[in-house]
């Protein structure tokens, strides 16, 4: 009898163990996961699987967060890494990662180098403060990581900071956007041939000087070029997959429009960058701190009229504003610089949902106007962006001073509701040239089309928006989005990224922004006035049950082998 019930358990055991054997054997050529969190976070969306599942060379991603850090930046290690062993699993393992500290072992010389090499490859430090037995100690850290396909690699950041948020928030957004990032800067790396961008030009438009970072920023995925409407043949703009219109300061021909109107009738896109008011800060400090802010007049009214869209003619006026250098004085013949906030430079704060502009940090803005948007059929308008709720619109022309900065705004005077500054527009658009002729000088031979493809365009009213700041020592260029004054970066560039990937990309790739992970903190509120009552629920109960255990047991043993 006893032998017959070891051979049972015997082959129960053996049982186990083959289908343990046949488990492990099926998960090496079939891979899943079970996700059970509400928000899904653990589980890559059907667009990265059928990007890297479609790779067709071998991508090197490597991650230069490792290290010793606090547990805020372990977690986004932890993230990243889960993350891409995801990729690798759909990928067939053609991701090749690796986690590297760049500093490890190097001495003060070497760091410096290699931090030079960095970030000339835009990766940017940050400076991380960490606490020891002797106080607080900086660390340089690299949240960011290189993606390499072939001789093409793509820098990623892998902090997301942004203005007001705390810590928690900023790693919060950061981990819930490492699967776009990723994802884009793949796709980047992979692809063969690379979506063209042409910026205008010919209309004293922004310089490549003043353009210098949205260029080299954006040639790391695209295609980007000036085009000069009044030269480059309809063949020539039919093939840009997206037509960037940067602060045009001169008016455009009706043949100029006729080549944008009909770019867009056959499903090309465009951003338009324009200030409707001239007023510059150059202008002001060189006329004894004044300046007429007058109406330009670029004649493309009409047109954006015609497409659901009237830029004002006024300027905004906000308490959500960037600051400016000014000299507030001498003292032994040295003049005395001051940061003032300027009212004329808004910083625009996204609070739409639209993943263009999802979770981004402040937009450095210069001189905006308002923007109408106009019932059109068919069309489906978004406002991206919008001045602060503390606003004062002014309409021009209005001369407009430096010696403001000496007035305190009155805040009951800019309660005002939010100024709409720039909109999303999708859809089919209706020619503005529909029953008109073609413009004379235009000879091609082209089809007339009086409607669209269903296409989109973003207008913002302010030029810009797309400029970066300019190192008056040595004429070189800062990074987009960077304020010289306040040693700040906003987040410019990453939405300039955003919009060429939005408006170049029909995968839905940008739709990744809109991924969410719940921040679930304690209630440190309810901890407090509750703070007994669970330690006694964690410690003692739990001590509690174990001796009642202990002590029925007992007395069950000794009822059962009393006899």
């Amino acid at each position: 009898m006893v032998s017959f019930r070891k051979k049972k358990d015997l082959l129960q055991v053996g049982f186990v163990l083959l289908m343990l054997l046949l488990l492990n054997i099926f998960s090496n050529y079939f891979f899943t996961r079970f996700d059970f969190t509400s928000e899904k976070r653990f589980t890559l969306s059907p667009i990265t699987r059928n990007l890297v599942d479609s790779l067709k060379k071998p991508v090197t991603i490597t991650v230069f967060l490792q290290g010793d850090f606090p547990a805020g930046f372990k977690r986004l290690q932890r993230a990243t890494r889960d993350l891409l062993d995801d990729y690798n699993a759909f990928g067939h393992n053609r991701l090749n990662v690796e986690f590297v500290d760049p500093m490890a072992g190097a001495n003060q010389d070497e760091q410096t180098k290699i931090l030079q090499d960095l970030q000339a490859q835009g990766i940017e430090p940050t400076n991380l403060s960490v606490k020891t037995e002797s106080g607080l100690s900086q660390k340089i850290i690299f949240p960011a990581a290189l993606v390499k396909c072939g001789d093409k690699q793509i820098p990623v950041k892998l902090l997301q900071t942004r203005i007001g948020l705390s810590p928690e928030e900023v790693l919060n957004n950061s981990i819930q956007n490492l699967e776009y990032t990723f994802s884009s800067a793949i796709k980047k790396a992979s692809s063969g041939g690379k979506p063209r961008i042409g910026f205008t030009e010919g209309h004293h438009e922004l310089s490549d000087l003043q353009l210098n970072d949205a260029l080299r920023s954006l040639s790391d995925g695209f295609e980007v070029g000036r085009v000069n409407l009044k030269t480059i043949p309809f063949s020539g703009i039919e093939k840009l997959s997206l037509l960037i219109v940067p602060k045009p300061d001169q008016p455009f021909t009706e043949l100029e429009k006729f080549k944008i109107d009909q770019y867009l009738m056959r499903g090309g896109r465009i951003l338009w960058t324009i200030d409707p008011v001239t007023a510059e800060m150059d202008s002001l400090r060189g006329h004894g701190g004044e300046q007429l802010a007058f109406n330009k007049q670029l004649n493309l009214d009409d047109q954006l009229f015609s497409y659901g869209i009237r830029l004002n003619f006024d300027l905004i006026a906000d308490i959500s504003c960037a600051q400016i250098p000014v000299n507030v004085g001498n003292v032994a013949g040295q003049g005395q610089i001051q940061l003032l906030p300027w009212l004329f430079y808004p910083v625009l704060m996204p609070i739409s949902k639209h993943p263009l502009v999802k979770n981004l940090d402040g937009i450095r803005t210069e001189f905006i106007s308002s923007i109408d948007t106009i019932a059109v059929p068919g069309i489906k308008k978004t406002v991206l962006l919008a001045s602060s709720p503390y606003n004062q619109k002014i309409v021009t022309p209005h001369l407009i001073s430096l010696q403001m900065l000496e007035q305190e705004p009155d805040p009951k005077a800019f309660q005002s509701t939010p100024k709409t500054v720039a909109v999303l527009l999708e859809g089919k658009f209706k020619s503005d040239f529909k029953n008109r002729p073609i413009p004379e000088g235009f000879t091609e031979k082209i089809e007339m089309l009086a409607q669209s493809k269903s296409t989109k365009m973003i207008i913002i009213s302010d030029g810009d928006v797309l400029k970066n700041q300019i190192n008056e020592a040595d004429g070189s260029p800062f990074p987009l989005g960077f304020d010289r004054y306040t040693q700040q970066t906003y987040g410019n560039k990453n939405f300039l990224l955003n919009i060429a990937d939005y408006m170049t990309d029909d995968s839905g790739l940008i739709n990744l922004r809109n991924k969410e992970i719940k921040i679930r903190l304690l209630n440190r509120a309810q901890i407090k006035s509750e703070k007994l009552y669970w330690q006694i629920f964690n410690n003692v109960l739990p001590l509690a049950m174990l001796l009642l255990f202990g002590i029925f047991q007992q007395y069950f043993r000794r009822r059962k082998y009393a006899a």
